[in-house]
């Protein structure tokens, strides 16, 4: 089902308006409001339009932003929605009114709305795709086989030389130097004399 511009409600009874009802007056007042200020606010035919365009318009962007959405079909009524509305705007002196004028830009925003959504929605679109196909399981890669080392025979370990043996090798024992002269006591001639005369007392007599 091909849906049809939301902003066509309003343009469509503007169009009503111009060429059927001449009598009647954008400007007239349908009713007043008294407003807590104390203000009255008078409600005319021109307002009713332009606040039932702001709320389709709103209505229609998020139409164009819904997953699933026709987009060739919502530009190209859009465009011809805005296309039109912007002739009779130059083209009618019964359009050359700010009404309209605010009508026909409402048309333009929704065109270009649903342009920039359709922008935007592709990106959006890629990275859902891709994240779809990410997860998928990859075939493992072979990888080198590991064989079991053949065990290291221990050799034998020589013994360890004794270390004093080379340290004394090396340092020789030192040498004994010659020994000093050591001075040779003389007798004096008082105890010379004094054995002398002991030693001949001390003969026996034959």
């Amino acid at each position: 089902m091909v849906g049809f511009p939301l902003l066509l409600i309003p343009i469509a009874i503007y169009n009503i308006v111009a060429w059927l009802m001449p009598s009647v007056s954008l400007t007239d007042a349908l009713g007043r409001v008294m407003l807590p200020s104390g203000a009255e606010w008078p409600i005319t035919l021109s307002d009713v339009l332009l606040t039932i365009g702001i709320l389709l318009l709103l209505l229609e962007i998020a139409k164009g932003a819904r997953p699933g959405s026709k987009y060739l079909t919502d530009h190209l009524l859009s465009l011809v929605l805005f296309g039109g509305s912007a002739a009779e705007f130059l083209l009618w002196s019964k359009f050359g009114t700010s009404t309209f004028f605010l009508l026909s830009l409402m048309a333009m925003v929704d065109f270009l709305g649903g342009i920039v959504l359709r922008a935007g929605r592709r990106p959006l679109a890629s990275h859902a795709t891709a994240a779809r196909a990410g997860p998928r399981a990859e075939d493992p890669v072979p990888g080198p086989r590991l064989e079991p080392a053949p065990a290291a025979t221990a050799r034998p370990v020589p013994p360890a030389a004794p270390v004093a043996e080379p340290v004394l090798s090396d340092h020789p024992a030192p040498k004994a130097g010659p020994e000093p002269p050591q001075p040779m006591a003389e007798p004096s001639p008082g105890l010379q004399a004094g054995a002398a005369a002991a030693g001949s007392s001390e003969t026996p007599e034959r």
